[in-house]
C-alpha cells in the first residue's frame, strides 16, 4: 500500500545553501532505494524557516528501511547542526 512521509524542519536563519545541499543528498540517495516514487520540498510562506519534505513510497517498509539506513542517517546527522528542534515526521497511508 503507497504512503506519503510528510517531515517538517525549522532550520537557522541563514542556513538555507547547507539545507539545500543536505536535502539534494537525501533525495538523490532516496532515489536510489527500493519503493521510492517521488518527492518534493516546500518552503513555508509565512515562515521561511520552515521547510516540508514530502515523500512517496511504495510501502511502509520501504520507508522504514530507508529511514532506518546507515546511508540516511549519515546525511541526517549534518542536518542536525542547523534544525531548530526536532524535525516530525508522519507518515500517511492513501485512501
Amino acid at each position: 500500500m503507497a504512503i506519503r512521509v510528510l517531515i517538517e524542519r525549522e532550520i537557522e536563519a541563514g542556513q538555507e545553501g547547507k539545507l539545500h545541499h543536505v536535502m539534494m543528498q537525501l533525495r538523490a540517495k532516496a532515489m536510489q532505494n527500493k519503493g521510492y516514487i517521488s518527492g518534493e520540498t516546500l518552503r513555508a510562506l509565512n515562515n521561511p524557516n520552515k521547510y516540508l519534505a514530502i515523500s512517496n513510497w511504495n510501502s511502509v517498509e520501504d520507508w522504514r528501511s530507508w529511514e532506518n539506513s546507515p546511508e540516511r542517517k549519515k546525511i541526517q546527522e549534518e542536518m542536525k547542526s542547523i534544525v531548530l528542534g526536532k524535525e516530525s515526521v508522519t507518515v500517511y497511508v492513501h485512501l
